[in-house]
């Protein structure tokens, strides 16, 4: 498998999940102003949608979006249990926090990333990306993770949308679980190994 990267971008979640579950892949980085690839590949041919995630089979089909990607990897190997069994609640949940993660985190945080936005419309997004991070403070609270004391997909993926926050200039000291769970998912031995490779730390 070859995953397309761009450092602490979105692909960061597939890329934590393939280091905990040691599974056998290759990663590329994407340029995505000029839309190629480290070898030079024009990465629209890759992923008509331009962007990153995009995980190439070893068949050479060409799986995107994270939250399907990362589902997919954890099914590749159960027995690691960053997954629950199909078909079961606890699946339903961390796909419910997938959701919720890429609906109401991901994209309103990632406004904020366009250079235009005016200071009234980054005022109002970071109301509606704080108010959102309140449910997620409230579930961490006595947990580690967002399921229990299992580490998920779902934590995966919202360790790297909470991740822009700073560089962003979004302040979490407001919610203190959340600030833990950072931390606590940053000391995992695959995520920081997956750091140090895309160059974040």
């Amino acid at each position: 498998m070859k995953l397309f990267y761009t450092p602490g971008a979105c692909s960061l979640s597939p890329h934590i999940v393939l280091n905990e579950l040691g599974l056998p892949y290759t990663a590329e980085k994407v340029d995505l102003k000029q839309h190629t690839t480290a070898s030079g590949a024009d990465f629209y041919a890759i992923n008509a949608k331009g962007y990153v995630p995009a995980l190439q089979l070893d068949n050479g089909e060409v799986l995107t979006e994270g939250p399907a990607i990362i589902q997919y990897l954890a099914d590749q190997k159960p027995q690691a249990g960053l997954l629950p069994q199909a078909g079961s609640l606890e699946r339903a949940r961390v796909q419910e926090w997938l959701n919720f993660i890429g609906t109401e985190l991901h994209k309103t945080l990632a406004a904020l990333f366009n250079p235009s936005i005016t200071p009234e419309a980054r005022s109002k997004t970071v109301e509606t990306f704080g108010k959102r991070l309140g449910v997620v403070d409230k579930a961490l609270q006595g947990k580690d993770y967002l399921s229990g004391q299992h580490f998920s997909v779902a934590d995966a993926y919202l360790f790297t949308i909470v991740n822009w926050a700073p560089m962003l200039k979004v302040d979490l000291s407001p919610w203190p679980a959340v600030v833990a769970f950072q931390k606590r998912v940053a000391s995992r031995p695959a995520v920081h190994k997956t750091l140090e490779a895309e160059g974040l730390i």
